[in-house]
Parts: structure tokens; C-alpha cells; sequence
């Protein structure tokens, strides 16, 4: 079989990389090793982990938010059987959205494992040891990532007692005690769905703060807002030993400065330590594609590797592991293949927490540009003084922006509170499209609405905010 393009793995880069191509009139077929479409993110990670959020977030409220609302219940109860389940069908639904819009586009399917034998060919081996050739003028690289685990510490994860993130998704019932090694986003986000549904969750991250690439403001106060929800947070902690014991497992770790060990007992411990680029059995260095020396695949500009023919997107080369970002990666390689001009602005790449508040940020921190010598105005607003947040109850956090000194253009806004990962993308189209803090606050927004505090927040900046 011969194609224009074939593009190995079918998470939101290579789903999208191959829907674009055929919509672009190129024949395209896609290989995953995985029954369903989707990858990781569709499969075991964002969607999942999203209905998990929502569900218990709905579970705590009913259970402890809405007295002071006059909603006054009693007997609430949790059902975890039922809440996977929506997970499941949550799961499910996004999958075969996947695979129907696939049949629509004309798009070839191959379940299977698939390996680059030369530029031009790739084979296709099926759960039966069945292997079939495919002849393609272009390859797409679009694996993903896989489980990092613990730097010189091995850890042997079996989902049930020492977890990832693909166990926090499926555990049979609510541990008692839980221990999260990492406190990134992966980390809070499903240390939080455990907190909520009944567990004691204690955080032990390396570095001195969580969310180690976010602004260190929003940081701080994120780690207030989560020790006040009962989440333990050790920072600055050096993880050297996860194992089992009779009940559960046990946590060690040092002081990253130095001094005495600790241990931590709990019923369960979720390694959630990042991920890492997924590159197993693609045939790489036979046929000679280069990897950068954290096993990423080396591309230019335009998504190429060394080879000819073979591009590659997503969680497998440089930039932040983001799914949104892989998506539009796999819309602009498909127009490179299809002789047109595609691009990727990575200085206005959103990225949220789906914690409760939500965390969202997009372009540079305070820390970046100190960092690279640029002078910087900051305008701030808290949702204490957003009357809409009042209403709802949901004054926790801020909204910050980032602007140039001379020129007003915004370099970065940062905000922590409720709904924070629908309003940060007003901020991601004006820094598209250049615009200026004055741009922002110039424009009218609803009232009463959250999203206030991101005009105010801007007014801020230039000038003065009219409600503080």
C-alpha cells in the first residue's frame, strides 16, 4: 500500500497531523499499538483525568459548599463504581469521536506497532505477530511520551499499591493515606481528585516550589490555596527510596540542602515525576534519525529530522508536553507536506492546571524576564474585588499581567482561580496578534463576569484599575 503520509501514533498530534493531511487532499494512514485512537491524553490522561476533576469537585461541593448558598443537603454519598464509569464513557465517547472522524476523512487504520524500516517504508506488526509493509512519501513522527519515574531511584509501579498517573485514574477504592512524589501538574491534579473523594494527600516535591515552570508568584499562592484544602506539601525534598511494605509502601527522602531522612507510610503512592519521550522499538537508529541528549527527536523549523521524509511532533521532540501543542504542531506539519507554509508561535502556548482553583499562564514569567534583562510594567487584580466572583463564591487568587516597559506589549499573564483555564485564552489571542495591555483593558468585557478581573488586571498594567 502506498500513501502520501503515514503518521505513527495517534495521540492529539498525530490524530490532527493526519486529519489536516487529508483534509488537504493527501492519502494518509495512521499506525497505533493501542485498540482505540487517541494516545495517552484520550486514553489514560487528559479526558480521563478531566472527568475525575469535575466529578469529585461535584462530589466535595455537594458534600461541604453550599450551606452558605441555602442549598442545605444531607446524606451525600460517594459512589466510585459510578464515577469511573463516567469516566469510561467519557473515554469512550472521545475515542470513537476519533476513529468516526478518521472514517470520514478517509483515513487508513493500522492497530499495531510501527517501525520506520527505511525513509519512504514502514512496517506494521499486529498483536499476532502479523507484519505488513507500508510505502509512504512522508513519515510523522507523533509517539508521545511514556512514565519518567524517579531519577536514580527504581521504582517498580504495578497501578495497584506504587501507582502513575494511569492508576490514579482506576483505583478500586479511596485510599486513606496517599503520597504524591512530584508536584507538578500531573501530581496536584490527581493528588486533588484523592484529597477531595476522602484521602489524606501529602505532596513531596524536589524543588523548592510546585509547578516548578510557573510564575513564582502564582506559585506561592497556589501552595497556600492547596495547604489550606488539607494537601501536605514538602518541598525542597529529595525522594531516595519508594517500597512496599505490609500495608502499603513507604516514602524516603532527604532535604535537597542536606540533613536527616524521612520516611512516609501510606496505602498508596503516585510516581508522578513528568514523562518522558517514547521512541521504544521505532527503528530510530537504524535508519539514522538524531536524538538530542534527553532522547527527544531532533528536528529544524519545519519539523524535519535529519532524514529526509521523516518528521516528527508532540511530546517526542523539544517544547512544553502539552497536547494542545502537539495539535497545532500536527496542523502545521501537515501543511509543510502539503507545500504550504505552516507555523507555530510558541511564545503564546497556554498552559493549565485543572485543579480547583485552576492555575493558567501563557508567555513568560516574572523570573524569565528578569532573567533575560527585559524591563517589565506588572498589573495585578484579585477576584476578592470581582463581583461576580463574590457571588459565586470564588474570591481565592489573582489575575497578572506582564507587559513591556516602552512599548505596552504583553509578554505573559498569569492567573489562579476559579474558571482561570477558559479566561487565560483572551490574553493567548492579543499576544498572537501582538496587542498591548492598553489593548486589553480598552475592551469591553460582561458584567458581571470573571473575566473582569483580566480587564482590570490589564488596566492595571497601563495605567490604573478602576474597582481597587
Amino acid at each position: 500500500m502506498s500513501y502520501d503520509v503515514v503518521v505513527i501514533g495517534t495521540g492529539p498530534g498525530g490524530y490532527v497531523a493526519a486529519i489536516k493531511a487529508a483534509q488537504l487532499g493527501l492519502k494518509v494512514a495512521v499506525i497505533d499499538k493501542r485498540a482505540t485512537p487517541g494516545g495517552t491524553c484520550l486514553n489514560i490522561g487528559c479526558i480521563p483525568s478531566k472527568a475525575l476533576l469535575h466529578a469529585s469537585e461535584v462530589y466535595a461541593h455537594a458534600s461541604h459548599g453550599m450551606e452558605s448558598l441555602g442549598v442545605e443537603l444531607s446524606g451525600v454519598k460517594l459512589n466510585l463504581e459510578k464515577m469511573l464509569a463516567h469516566k469510561d464513557a467519557t473515554v469512550k465517547s472521545n475515542v470513537e469521536g476519533v476513529a468516526f472522524l478518521f472514517k470520514k476523512n478517509k483515513i487508513d487504520w493500522f492497530h499495531g506497532t510501527g517501525k520506520i524500516v527505511s525513509a519512504g517504508k514502514v512496517s506494521v506488526t499486529s498483536e499476532n505477530g502479523e507484519a505488513k509493509e507500508l510505502e509512504t512519501k512522508n513519515i510523522v513522527i507523533a509517539t508521545g511520551s511514556d512514565v519518567a519515574g524517579i531519577p536514580g531511584v527504581p521504582v517498580e509501579i504495578d497501578e495497584k499499591v506504587i501507582i502513575s498517573s494511569t492508576g490514579a485514574l482506576a483505583l478500586e477504592k479511596v485510599p486513606e493515606t496517599m503520597v504524591v512524589v512530584g508536584g507538578g501538574v500531573i501530581g496536584l491534579e490527581l493528588g486533588s481528585v484523592w484529597k477531595r473523594l476522602g484521602a489524606k494527600v501529602t505532596v513531596v516535591e524536589y524543588l523548592d516550589q510546585i509547578l516548578g515552570g510557573m510564575d513564582g508568584e502564582v506559585s506561592k499562592q497556589f501552595a497556600r490555596m492547596l495547604t489550606k484544602q488539607g494537601i501536605e506539601l514538602k518541598l525542597g525534598a529529595k525522594v531516595t527510596n519508594v517500597e512496599k511494605t505490609g500495608k502499603g509502601a513507604k516514602v524516603t527522602f532527604e532535604p535537597v540542602k542536606g540533613g536527616e531522612a524521612q520516611s512516609i507510610e501510606a496505602d498508596v503512592v503516585l510516581i508522578a515525576t513528568g514523562r518522558k519521550p517514547y521512541t521504544d522499538g521505532l527503528g530510530l537508529d537504524a535508519v539514522g534519525v538524531a536524538l538530542d541528549n534527553r532522547g527527544r527527536v531532533e528536528i529544524d523549523g519545519s519539523y524535519r529530522t535529519n532524514v529526509a521524509g521523516i518528521y516528527a511532533i508532540g511530546d517526542v521532540v523539544k517544547g512544553p508536553m502539552l497536547a494542545h501543542k502537539a495539535e497545532d504542531e500536527g496542523v502545521a506539519v501537515a501543511e509543510i507536506i502539503a507545500g504550504q507554509h505552516g507555523h507555530v508561535n510558541y511564545d503564546a502556548i497556554p498552559s493549565v492546571v485543572y485543579t480547583q482553583p485552576e492555575v493558567a499562564s501563557v508567555g513568560k514569567t516574572e523570573e524569565e524576564l528578569k532573567k533575560a534583562g527585559i524591563a517589565y510594567k506588572v498589573g495585578k487584580f484579585p477576584f476578592t474585588a470581582n463581583g461576580r466572583a463574590r457571588a459565586m463564591e470564588a474570591t481565592e487568587g489573582f489575575v497578572k499581567i506582564l507587559a513591556d516597559a516602552k512599548t505596552d506589549r504583553m509578554l505573559g499573564a498569569h492567573i489562579v482561580g476559579f474558571g482561570a483555564g477558559e479566561m487565560i485564552h483572551e490574553a493567548t489571542v492579543l499576544m498572537e496578534f501582538g496587542g498591548s495591555s492598553e489593548d486589553l483593558g480598552r475592551t469591553t468585557h460582561a458584567h458581571p463576569t470573571m473575566s473582569e478581573a483580566v480587564k482590570e488586571a490589564a488596566l492595571a498594567t497601563f495605567f490604573k484599575p478602576i474597582h481597587l
